[in-house]
């Protein structure tokens, strides 16, 4: 197929075509469930997917790729072809998209000198090899070679981020001599500070909004009066933010009523389709005044929830497609089944700091060094030491923290610091012998903005009692594999409203029929959840999300085991209920 820009208009084999697109991250949805998210996408009257890709996903470590499971991209390229789609890609290398460090890999931040998205000789190394290898994966897909990709991104918002031409350039001669030979493009904000410091010669500028069709198009039509219109990101929703007070929603009649200006101006992809999750530690974060980490759930309030439901605005939106194109559209198919599995006791429990010399192997430091110098990028990070004296309310403060760190003496809690407190400052007794730990979350890297370089666990100097204190233990945990974690069974006499350590706790669980369902943790503080081997992500009691979704092809007919790591305590008897509802906490309409 050839796909082509001319005349102010996208053609596909000779014929102008418009572009109705719904956005969907594979890595944010698993396998089992592209098939069914293309059949509902074509039942809306799209005639396209789009989606990110995620450089930190695919290589996880400098020069080790990973192309298997949620991250097989091909697959999901030739699952949408099969399904009759169009597909555009955007391969980053920076993506946003409220994924941990923007789809950067954490590691890149150890390179001496390393300065991101720009003509820095360590990142555009890092970057090369990275694309020749995803561009290899994505070359057989190309319309130019019998697949269905029509478009490719250059560089994502980089009008909202910097100014360097020079690495614009070299991005879009990158593409082209690595075989690209499909239109490429650029997305950025309306305003002409983002068009005129983020497009670049022979890339398809296009734009990222809401609302207002016109009005974010005038910059636009004075700058490129013979480019086609096109809306990249029609945001049909917003995210979550762990502390928000609503779930963010939006109107679907107004959202539908959007989506029919658009139309009438050009083409569009409407981000998000379904959002999917953020399973494990991927969510990202925004940091401008605030540090504001995101939550498990990416529901997004878009056409398709978290698991895949219709809903009111994907109705709203599949009734102006079939009014404006004129077509008789396809039955819409039926949502998912979901289970109430019931309640289940937790019944075995083991304390972090009984097992960290198995999750981990320390490393000596004279004054603690940021999570990334210790090789791992994820996670927690534990800093010990032995207090050489005595201390009574004394001092304990840090330069940075990122993000959360809990100090413990002996193993107990003794106070927390996070990186919004207006004070990185505890204070704390302890004796002669006792051992001091810090416990830090990364709770998420900022994905947007200039703060996005941030390290993670500690930076910078450590002041007990007004002085640096030095010698610490560090202990790296990533948290990825819990199989050697030594569980005990939990007795009648077990306090549950006293353990305030943090701890992994333990159930198996039977289940007849897998189907999705939803997993609260209503007698649990914060910390995260692995099923079966598999991270289902973070939650936390301040909300807004209060359970997390659980795809039926992470359960097994039969046993299975579920692992709670929790860092603050209990607040009751340790139970899981499974539910057949989402609860991402309440709306602001809901309120009222």
């Amino acid at each position: 197929m050839n796909f082509e820009i001319r005349s102010g208009e996208f053609y596909a084999d000779g014929k102008p075509v418009r572009i109705i697109s719904g956005a969907v991250h594979y890595f944010r949805n698993l396998p089992e469930t592209w098939d069914g998210i293309f059949e509902k996408l074509k039942a809306l009257g799209c005639n396209c997917v789009e989606t990110y890709c995620a450089w930190n996903m695919h290589e996880p470590v400098p020069g080790t790729y990973d192309f298997s499971g949620r991250l097989d991209l091909p697959l999901f390229l030739e699952k949408a072809q099969k399904a009759g789609l169009y597909a555009i890609v955007r391969p980053g290398p920076y993506i946003c998209a409220e994924w941990e460090f923007g789809g950067l890999p954490w590691w890149i931040q150890t390179q001496p000198g390393m300065e991101i998205r720009c003509m820095n000789k360590k990142y555009i190394e890092c970057f090369d090899k990275y694309l020749d290898v995803l561009l290899a994966k994505i070359r057989p897909f190309l319309c130019t070679n019998g697949g269905s990709v029509i478009m490719l991104q250059c560089e994502n918002e980089y009008g909202y981020y910097g100014d360097d031409k020079k690495y614009l350039e070299y991005l879009r001669d990158g593409y082209r001599k690595r075989g690209i030979d499909v239109p490429l493009f650029t997305s950025d904000g309306t305003g002409y500070s983002q068009l005129a410091d983020g497009t670049v010669e022979g890339c398809l500028a296009t734009l990222n909004f809401g609302s207002r069709v016109e009005e974010n198009f005038k910059c636009h039509d004075e700058l490129y009066p013979d480019s086609p219109k096109m809306c990249m990101e029609m945001w049909d929703g917003w995210f979550d933010a762990w502390g928000d007070e609503f779930h963010h929603t939006t109107d679907a009649g107004a959202y539908a009523s959007v989506v029919r200006d658009m139309l009438a101006k050009g083409s569009l992809n409407m981000y998000m389709f379904i959002g999917g999750t953020n399973f494990g530690f991927t969510s990202g974060a925004n940091h401008y005044e605030k540090f504001a980490p995101d939550v498990t759930s990416y529901d997004y309030d878009a056409l398709l929830t978290e698991c895949g439901d219709i809903t009111d605005k994907y109705i709203a939106v599949r009734n102006v497609i079939a009014q404006v194109t004129g077509k008789e559209l396809p039955p819409i198919p039926k949502n998912n089944p979901k289970r109430a599995y019931g309640s289940f006791d937790f019944t075995e429990y083991s304390q972090l700091f009984d097992n960290i010399g198995t999750l981990s192997s320390p490393s000596h430091s004279d004054v603690p060094l940021p999570m990334e110098h210790y090789g791992t990028g994820y996670g927690y990070i534990a800093y010990r030491t032995v207090l050489n004296r005595d201390y009574e309310n004394a001092s304990l403060s840090f330069e940075s923290i990122g993000d959360r760190a809990q100090i413990l003496i002996n193993n107990k809690l003794s106070g927390i610091v996070y990186v919004n407190d207006d004070s990185l400052e505890v204070k704390l007794s302890a004796k002669a012998g006792d051992i001091l730990t810090v416990l830090v979350e990364n709770m998420g890297r900022a994905n947007f903005g200039p703060k996005m370089m941030r390290l993670k666990g500690i930076a910078g100097r450590v002041l007990l009692d007004g002085k640096i204190h030095f010698s610490w233990d560090v202990y790296p945990l990533p948290m990825t594999d819990l199989s050697e974690v030594d569980f005990q069974k939990m007795q009648p006499s077990f306090d549950a409203q006293n353990c305030s350590v943090p701890s992994f706790f333990r159930t198996r669980f039977k289940v007849d029929e897998p189907c999705d369902t939803f997993l609260r943790l209503d007698s649990f503080k914060k910390g995260f959840v692995m099923l079966n081997g598999f991270n289902l992500g973070r939650y936390w009691e301040i909300g807004p999300q209060k359970a997390l979704y659980v795809p039926k092809s992470l359960l097994k007919s039969g046993k299975n085991e579920l692992i709670v790591f929790e860092s603050d305590g209990l607040k009751g008897s340790p139970k899981a209920l499974f539910t057949d509802a989402p609860d991402l906490g309440i709306t602001e309409k809901s309120k009222q």
